[in-house]
């Protein structure tokens, strides 16, 4: 469901382009150097700003780019559609909490799978956990870390999956015909 433009011979995702990088590039240098020819410290000084963002954020973006190739490379969709069972329980709904947490791609590429599964019998439970879950992404948990701090992202992590877990059994005790 991406948008792919071909330029140059190269399929890029969502339109950006090498010629768009560079280009972005250039703007923000060449607004370095107006900011420096006006005001050199002010300059200086958001310089250095962009430069500590930047390398505090390399590390970071590396679990990030290594766990998104992990879970590229293990977890398939068909990995998840046997734990969304209407009779799930605990067990159940904190699988399909770890399967929210670990599913990737955009959330409406997930709307038919959960369609089908419910079709086939799973719970509606199960699926509001999954999709709830889903606004946990372990890849940029360590760029949330590095701006909050383990402490905050710990606990909106933790209220997050007891809060799908309790939408869960509400889900399935409105939805038992």
């Amino acid at each position: 469901m991406n948008s792919v433009n071909r330029e140059n011979g190269r399929e890029t995702k969502a339109g950006i382009s090498l010629k768009g990088i560079i280009l972005f590039s250039i703007f923000v240098l060449a607004a370095y150097g107006i900011l420096y020819f006006f005001a050199p410290e002010t300059a200086l000084k958001a310089l250095k700003a962009s430069a500590k963002i930047s390398l505090s954020l390399c590390l970071p973006l590396s679990l990030v780019f290594s766990v998104m190739f992990l879970l590229n490379l293990f977890v398939r969709p068909a990995h998840i559609a046997g734990v969304f069972s209407r009779e799930a329980g605990m067990k159940g709904m904190l699988l399909s909490a770890a399967a929210g947490i670990i599913s990737m791609g955009p959330i409406f590429a997930w709307y038919p799978l959960m369609k089908k599964l419910r079709e086939e019998g799973a719970g509606e439970g199960p699926i509001a956990v999954f999709l709830y879950n889903r606004a946990i992404k372990p890849f940029l948990l360590p760029v949330m870390i590095a701006y909050f701090g383990w402490a905050y992202v710990a606990i909106v992590t933790i209220l997050t999956i007891l809060g799908s877990i309790v939408l869960g059994y509400f889900m399935s005790s409105i939805s038992r015909d």
